[in-house]
């Protein structure tokens, strides 16, 4: 199994037990959260590399695993998604390398394919 097929099956699992406990607030959350990022005066791809961004910055890998597969399947090229991780550098400084480190190994391997090896 790909990370993102591992990442994509425990988050779903885990979002379905979420929605069986009928939280009127973690409905309303996880609706704002998905509203957030429709297109507006930004674009969707922008508000996702924000996301991404953001998400290095608060060391959620998570969050940049869900974002790294939101771009990606928007389409944008490596070299965009590069330059928003290393706003997130930047702003959050080398205590995010380790989570750079991993998204940018998660990233190789979306764009690679599930199943591929990693060049030598």
């Amino acid at each position: 199994m790909s990370q993102r097929q591992d990442f994509e099956a425990t988050r779903d699992r885990m979002n379905q037990r979420l929605t069986r406990l009928d939280n009127r607030v973690i409905k309303r959350f996880f609706s704002v959260d998905a509203q957030t990022y429709e297109a507006g005066a930004l674009d969707t791809p922008t508000k996702e590399l924000i996301g991404l961004t953001a998400s290095l910055v608060l060391r959620c890998d998570d969050c940049i695993r869900y974002h790294l597969n939101r771009v990606h399947d928007l389409g944008l090229q490596a070299e965009a998604i590069h330059e928003a991780l290393s706003v997130g550098l930047v702003v959050g400084g080398s205590i995010v390398i380790p989570h750079l480190r991993r998204a940018v190994d998660y990233l190789d391997e979306l764009e690679r394919g599930p199943g591929t090896a990693p060049p030598a």
